[in-house]
């Protein structure tokens, strides 16, 4: 057939044509903002990135959105010669091409085309993308996203820059989307809301820079805090609605909390509340209860909330058959039935039923089972009102510790946390050991958190131990205040740093200025010297003391002192100290008593000292349950002016009454001392190596208010004493106050005794006991620990003196 002229022209002006093809997705996205040149703020919700599919002859820029592509038109058959990139400037043209579905070589399919400019959207790395073809070549025209210069944040006072900085993952040099600037946003609004700031707004700016950067700004207005107005149970019918909320973690606001967030509304909380009434209805027999809702309402005029949890109690149980089976082969069930504390007939405890599991278990791998599993299989009689329970116990899983990781320690160091871990890499796997090496790294005091995991390892007979810590500063400064009885009014300055270069090394200087008392003291500890269980430090000290109104005289003392102490175990530990001081007695009042007076002057104390500890509570700041065992020995004359021996015995024992009184803070403890000081060698003991009595260890009598004295001198002078033995009963329990003032009570019964001073003409020294009794309370308030105690003397001598009122108080801040 022929062809005119111009149909040839117009046949091949038709096919030079290229057709347009949009993404759906990107023609669906909302159009860009304006523009303007140099810096500007615009809301980080703003332009969307642009993706299209275009023709190569338009260039990049703002369009109305694309109708619907023409899919009846296709690629002329052909083949990809080769990919052209333009309008990268960070981005390397070979990191665009490798995104690219199509390759040179490949044959023109619109389908991988299309899905060649989403890949590259999805990117994250192009706020417009544009690709065509070109004959045989592809065009890839784009558009990077902006570079973040900086991220700032204004109109935040109650979050601090570096909390909000933490909550977002936008930074410096990364990326910037509007959708991760939404996505910060959020995160914001989240973490206010956790902090009862519902009604807080976040708003994300950007202001545009050179070189295609911009700084991103969270404009933040905080609002107001949203308090729990209310609490609020139902379908409790044995605990009433005030004893529950002593129970729950959130309380309601109230004038007293000025320094307390409990009152602020946290859905997290919430459940946390769940949990522990749950646990302690379990404690109180209530195998059946469930809680099964904890809801918050806004009340109406938008200012605070009213929780009200949903309880279903169940009945009450008691214990019925209470056995114990083992199939292990080398632990019998005789030899971890006394761990089983219940017995028929006692109310059923939920949570005593968990303690005697662990416990059987750490029996059984200390008599040689290291795989042990204990399950206790509990049998409801609902018509008797009794739970029957088996403890199982068998083989567990073999496992072993593969690998041991240590995460979120940014300046201590690794081998700081894996020192105190129980375990090592191939051990057997121990859950109880676990459990003490987590205490073992909170109890270091460098953490706010410290968390163990398992996870599989590379075998089904593997585990993995992830160790994950949060730091907190172990910095401290200290200004401080107060006054005691003993000391008087008195000022306290301090630096100390808890975790040295994140080795572990305590290292302090602190001073004390006091009415009666004034001190220095530098001090340097490593916990683990070479990495070993050995406990290094020194300590050098200046001391004055003004004990003028107790012995008529003043004491100074300087020196040095070495410490080294050792681990055997978890309960027991030992330390050694050698001890060289300069003491001086001066300033004798006159009238002072003619056996002060022979004390005047200098004397050299060389000492070696040693204790033994053997402690098994709960807690080393607030036992509850459990005891302590020390003994102290200390030797002078290796060297120095006096030589003598003096020993001393403390134990301490402390009953919980949770059990019978239904609160954990009813303790019994029983304290006791016993001390005893021999010179030898013809040399005589000075004043300042004896014991005293009355005051800290007998209230209801001065400091140094009992014992042996000087009744002929017009001063009538505390001597001290040789021996010494001392005994408190002291009854702890809670006020019927809330629980976050932190006030607690007490009742004590003090006795002591104290004998064996210097002889003489008007020294009485008689060891007959003397007793002390009264009542206290401890605060522990936002300015520090304030300690109040009324005690009577009960049985004193005549020559003896008393003190009704002790009073304590101390701050740093």
């Amino acid at each position: 057939m022929q062809v005119s002229p111009i149909s040839r022209a117009f046949l091949l002006a038709a096919t030079c044509l290229v057709p347009v093809v949009t993404s759906p997705d990107a023609a669906a996205q909302p159009q860009a903002g304006q523009r303007r040149d140099g810096a500007r703020a615009e809301a980080g919700r703003g332009a969307e990135p642009r993706v299209r599919l275009a023709q190569a002859s338009r260039p990049i820029a703002p369009r109305p959105a694309a109708r619907p592509a023409a899919r009846a038109s296709r690629f002329a058959p052909g083949t990809v010669q080769a990919i052209d990139v333009q309008g990268n400037q960070r981005i390397e043209a070979e990191t665009i091409r490798s995104y690219m579905l199509l390759q040179p070589g490949d044959a023109f399919e619109e389908d991988r085309l299309d899905r060649s400019l989403r890949t590259l959207y999805a990117t994250g790395l192009f706020r417009d993308v544009r690709v065509s073809r070109q004959g045989e070549r592809i065009l890839v025209q784009v558009e990077e996203n902006p570079i973040v210069s900086r991220v700032a944040f204004e109109g935040n006072s109650k979050l601090s820059d570096d909390v909000l900085r933490n909550a977002v993952q936008l930074r410096a040099r990364s990326v910037f989307t509007p959708q991760a600037a939404q996505a910060d946003r959020s995160r914001v609004l989240d973490l206010y809301a956790s902090r009862g700031r519902l009604s807080a707004t976040v708003e994300p700016k950007i202001i545009r820079l050179d070189q295609n950067r911009v700084d991103v700004v969270f404009e933040v207005n905080e609002g107001e805090v949203a308090l729990v107005s209310r609490i609020n149970f139902v379908g409790n019918r044995s605990y009433s609605d005030s004893r529950l909320k002593e129970i729950v973690a959130t309380r309601e606001a109230a004038w007293y909390r000025p320094f307390s967030s409990s009152d602020t509304y946290d859905p997290e909380r919430l459940n946390f509340d769940r949990e522990l009434l749950r646990r302690f209805y379990l404690r109180q027999g209530f195998a059946d209860v469930n809680v099964t809702a904890s809801t918050a309402e806004l009340t109406p005029d938008r200012t605070g909330f009213f929780v009200t949890y949903v309880v279903e109690e169940g009945r009450r149980y008691r214990f019925g058959k209470v056995e114990t089976t083992s199939s292990l082969r080398n632990v019998t069930a005789d030899q971890l039935r006394p761990e089983v504390t219940i017995s028929s007939g006692d109310q059923y405890d939920g949570e005593a039923v968990e303690r005697i599991a662990e416990t059987m278990s750490d029996r059984a791998n200390a008599l040689g089972a290291p795989f042990v599993e204990v399950t206790p299989r509990i049998v409801r009689n609902a018509e008797a009102g009794t739970v029957d329970i088996t403890f199982e116990v068998k083989e567990g899983n073999r496992l072993y510790v593969e690998r041991i990781d240590v995460t979120g320690n940014v300046r201590t160091q690794d081998r700081v946390i894996r020192r105190e871990l129980r375990l090592a890499e191939g051990d057997a796997f121990n859950a109880a050991q676990v459990r003490r090496s987590r205490q073992r790294i909170r109890d270091l005091g460098y953490f706010s958190d410290a968390t163990i995991n398992t996870s599989p390892g590379s075998a089904p007979d593997r585990v993995i131990l992830g160790t994950n810590v949060t730091e907190r500063a172990t910095g401290e400064v200290s200004l401080g205040g107060g006054y005691s009885t003993d000391a008087g009014a008195l000022a306290d300055v301090g630096l100390r740093e808890r975790n040295l270069l994140g080795t572990g090394v305590d290292a302090r200087i602190n001073g004390v200025l006091a009415q009666r008392r004034s001190q220095l003291d530098l001090s340097v500890t490593d916990p683990s010297f070479l990495d070993r269980n050995l406990a290094v430090g020194a300590d050098v000290f200046y001391i004055n003391r003004d004990l003028t109104s107790y012995s008529g005289y003043r004491e100074r003392r300087y020196g040095f002192a070495l410490r080294a102490g050792y681990e055997y175990n978890e309960f027991l530990r030992q330390s050694f100290s050698y001890t060289l001081s300069q003491r001086n007695i001066y300033d004798i009042v006159a009238g002072a008593s003619r056996y002060i007076q022979e004390q005047r002057g200098e004397t050299l104390l060389s000492q070696v000292g040693q204790t033994l500890t053997y402690d098994r509570r709960d807690s080393r700041l607030d036992p509850r349950t459990g005891y302590l065992i020390r003994l102290g020995t200390d030797v002078a004359g290796l060297g120095g002016d006096v030589s003598y021996v003096r020993g001393r015995v403390d134990g301490a024992y402390y009953i919980p009454f949770e059990r019978l009184l239904g609160d954990p803070n009813y303790v019994l403890a029983l304290l006791g001392s016993v001390g005893y000081l021999a010179p030898f060698g013809g040399k005589d003991e000075r004043i300042v190596d004896r014991f005293f009595l009355g005051g800290e260890n007998l209230r209801g009598f001065r400091t140094a208010g009992a014992g042996p004295r000087d009744v002929a001198s017009v001063s009538r002078d505390s001597l001290g004493g040789r021996f010494l033995y001392t005994q408190t009963t002291e009854f702890r329990f809670p006020l019927p106050i809330p629980d976050e003032i932190g006030i607690t009570g007490r009742a004590f019964v003090d006795v002591g005794g104290l004998s064996g001073s210097s002889s003489g003409v008007g020294v009485v020294d008689e060891s007959s006991p003397r007793v002390g009794a009264g009542v206290g309370v401890s605060w522990r308030s936002p300015f520090g620990l304030i300690n109040l105690d009324f005690g009577k003397a009960v049985v004193k001598k005549s020559y003896d003196e008393t003190q009704i009122f002790r009073f304590g108080f101390g701050t740093r801040f």
